[in-house]
């Protein structure tokens, strides 16, 4: 490109001679994102916009070659371009600039030997476990066998024989990378060969056959606190499989399922259930016992008592957890009607149907004659 055909580098940029840094850095970033050749694969004209881009940014974002340039304009920085082309290398805040616009910083070639060697946490891990009702009320601790990968001991997770199992990788010499040039880029890939060791297995692991890990079963003790429900979830820090390059690794977690109870329903922190009762004992009232995860209670039945009544007794339900507080307990009744009769309490009912008042009376106005005076 000769200093006759070069354009301004202004004129590239979009931006006006005494505009400041900023907005010379903003213009490039956005003819970077526009014309780079990754997002344009094929194209010559985006190529060369993008060098020329390139050029200019890095002539006027250097203050004493902006002023050279002002002052004696490409005669003044004849480096920038050189007989070979411009090269990105020259300018190291390119690299920085595009890591930033499309989140690769190797493209200059920096920045893939750190991501290589960068430690990785290993995999979380799911422990389904099923509990008994009674055993979510009263909290307990059990013993689970879990299996999981762990380090293979003879060698130390690498894969291959201590002595010699492991030898320098031909296609990446070592470096566990493999350079290719992309126009004027010289772009760093992850070694195929590999997979970015610098090394590659000769001899595998006679113990692990070359995987560097071996599946074992683990036993763990898991101490389930009081209060726990349907889907709780229980970490168990670093019990999970093992992390990458020295990395730490997983955790384990320990999802709970509660199996239901015959008697009792837990609706939030509060337990509720059923009692039967007579006739009798809802007309008149009642004490009746009742068994709870606190022992034998009794409780009250009021005079009058009807179908679906409940009565609520404070702190026999669910214990909160991380806390002292339990939930309530709801005892709902259930009036019975017999089905069957003896002869004496047939007579008995009789004489008390007689005795009490109908629902029915005809002195007495009905739901529907209710229902029709309200809406008259």
């Amino acid at each position: 490109m000769s200093s006759v055909t070069r354009r301004d580098y202004y004129e590239i940029l979009g931006v006006e001679r005494e505009c400041d840094d900023g907005v010379i850095k903003t213009a490039y970033r956005r003819l970077a994102m526009q014309y780079h050749p990754d997002r344009n694969p094929g194209s010559h004209e985006a190529e060369e916009k993008f060098k020329e881009a390139a050029e200019a940014y890095s002539v006027l974002s250097d203050p004493q070659k902006r002023a050279a340039y002002n002052r004696f304009g490409h005669q003044g920085v004849p480096t920038a371009a050189g007989n070979g082309g411009f090269d990105a290398s020259g300018f190291p805040d390119l690299g920085d600039i595009l890591s930033d616009v499309f989140g690769f910083g190797d493209v200059f070639g920096r920045g893939s030997q750190q991501k290589r060697s960068r430690a990785q946490r290993g995999d979380d891990v799911r422990y389904d476990l099923e509990i008994g009702f009674e055993d979510s009320m009263r909290g307990l601790s059990v013993d689970i066998q879990v299996p999981r990968l762990e380090e293979c001991g003879r060698c130390h997770g690498k894969g291959a024989e201590p002595e010699d199992g492991l030898v320098t990788c031909p296609m990446c010499r070592g470096r566990g990378e493999v350079i290719y040039q992309q126009a004027f880029l010289s772009v760093r890939r992850t070694c195929s060969q590999c997979n970015g060791r610098g090394q590659i297995i000769r001899r595998p692991c006679k113990e692990c056959r070359g995987e560097g890990y071996l599946r074992r079963e683990r036993k763990l003790k898991v101490n389930i606190p009081a209060g726990v429900d349907n889907g709780t979830q229980l970490r168990l820090s670093q019990e999970g499989q093992p992390g990458a390059n020295g990395g730490p690794p997983g955790d384990l977690y320990v999802v709970l399922k509660v199996a239901e109870h015959p008697i009792f329903e837990r609706h939030e922190s509060d337990l509720h259930c059923t009692v039967p009762i007579n006739i009798g004992q809802a007309a008149l009232g009642a004490s009746i016992d009742i068994l709870t995860f606190d022992g034998l209670q009794t409780i009250k039945v009021p005079e009058g008592s009807q179908a679906g009544s409940r009565l609520r007794i404070k702190g026999l339900g669910v214990p909160l957890l991380n806390s002292n507080a339990r939930g309530d307990l709801y005892v709902h009744l259930d009036v019975k009607v017999p089905t069957k009769l003896t002869r004496e309490q047939r007579k008995l009912f009789e004489q008390l149907r007689e005795m009490l008042p109908a629902e029915n009376d005809p002195s007495e106005k009905g739901i529907f004659d209710k229902v029709k005076d309200y809406f008259m």
